[in-house]
């Protein structure tokens, strides 16, 4: 049987009759550049956007490549080869028989939070049942060696927010990440757990249980491929994750050193707002929120009212009928997200101060200062004195 034309280029991949439905094209390309050792997110995005798309990298010739800033020989001559295809077919077969959802970053149901992001996954293995982008998304991360205090805390905070009905994203460890999955699935609030292995190896084991309760609204996540194994260098990476598909992230415990802490420094860098539970100055599970709180990495964490009222939750999210007409459409502009386009809408009536798009758009803080950020580099969007902002 002839295999599809629109295929044929690349001479590794077999049997794409049975799956040629089921993903697109780009998603087997970015499947078999992501299996590619030494090619990260970073490099992946260099590569795409020097030759104008996934597949025209897989039809580039090795004078092209090498050309492209921070590719070097070995990247090139493996790109050439192609070999990685027959892995990316393997993905492919293997979410069909599992029911798993693989969104590349140009799918519509990929999170949004992310596209932003430098090193933003090509790829996320998603299972369950839920909108990865909520109008609002809360992390909660902390300890593995959580203590009666953190478990009250973590349930309380979760009581708090089921009047906002955000997605809670934590990772599905031990301690602080599993309270608050549980008490986000016994509150009916939808909840994300992400991985630092693939998405058929839950880890720890003695969680599937919950995964399986938590797949009805909810699921788990990850960038690994099927059969990954959650090797300790994975885990800093998948917190990048968490504090990426949050708006704000809230450490309940955590000792002077632990992967809450690290998730606090990628939140930081991706403009995220940090609340750190403060707790007593004898107890050791609780010196690394003290110590964010004292040098002014991490708001101190009071109640959920606190933080509604910091992100202008209370009311309606935005008012779109004052803001875009009586029919309240918000402008579409091609090329960009319908987040994008609401900044430019706004923007376009003349500049405004960052606290003022954040206040009229109802969008967190992090997620307003990604999205100018990002319209920046597009050209789109100009950065003036005052932290004003305006059209280019």
């Amino acid at each position: 049987m002839k295999k599809p034309a629109e295929f044929h280029f690349a001479c590794g991949i077999y049997n794409l009759l049975s799956i040629q439905n089921f993903m697109s094209e780009e998603t087997l390309c970015l499947l078999a550049l992501a299996h590619m050792p030494g090619i990260g997110p970073v490099t992946a995005r260099q590569l795409i956007s020097y030759c104008g798309g996934v597949r025209q990298v897989f039809e580039a010739d090795f004078r092209k490549l090498i050309r492209i800033p921070g590719v070097g020989d070995q990247v090139c001559r493996m790109i050439l080869k192609r070999d990685t295809f027959q892995k990316a077919e393997n993905e492919l077969l293997l979410a069909q028989k599992y029911g798993t959802k693989i969104l590349s970053y140009m799918d519509k149901a990929y999170p949004q939070r992310l596209l932003p992001l430098y090193d933003a996954p090509l790829l996320l293995y998603a299972d369950g049942n839920t909108d990865l982008n909520p109008v609002r998304a809360v992390g909660i991360v902390g300890t593995r060696q959580m203590t009666d205090y953190g478990r009250t805390v973590t349930e309380q905070i979760i009581k708090e927010l089921v009047p906002f009905k955000p997605l809670v994203v934590s990772g599905l460890a031990y301690g602080v990440d599993i309270a608050a999955h549980r008490a986000a699935v016994k509150c009916d609030l939808p909840t994300i757990g992400v991985m630092a292995s693939g998405v058929d190896v839950i880890y720890p084991r003695a969680h599937e249980k919950m995964v399986s309760q938590m797949r009805r609204n909810g699921g788990i996540i990850t960038e690994n491929s099927f059969g990954t194994k959650p090797d300790f260098q994975r885990f800093p990476a998948r917190n990048r994750i968490i504090a990426g598909l949050s708006d704000v992230l809230i450490v309940v415990e955590s000792a002077l050193r632990g992967g809450g802490l690290i998730s606090v420094e990628f939140a930081a860098n991706y403009h995220r707002e940090v609340y750190a539970v403060p707790g007593r100055l004898d107890q050791v599970m609780s010196e690394g929120c003290n110590q964010l709180i004292r040098q002014n990495k991490a708001a101190l964490f009071r109640s959920v009212a606190d933080l509604a009222d910091e992100l202008s939750w209370f009311g309606k999210p935005s008012e779109p009928a004052a803001l875009f007409g009586e029919e309240g459409q918000v402008p579409v502009y091609e090329g960009f997200s319908l987040d994008e386009s609401q900044l430019m809408a706004l923007l376009k009536k003349g500049e405004l101060q960052i606290d003022e798009l954040r206040w009229r758009s109802g969008l967190a803080p992090g997620m307003v200062a990604n999205l100018l950020l990002n319209l920046e580099f597009k050209g789109v969007v100009k950065s003036l004195p005052g932290k004003k902002y305006g059209l280019v």
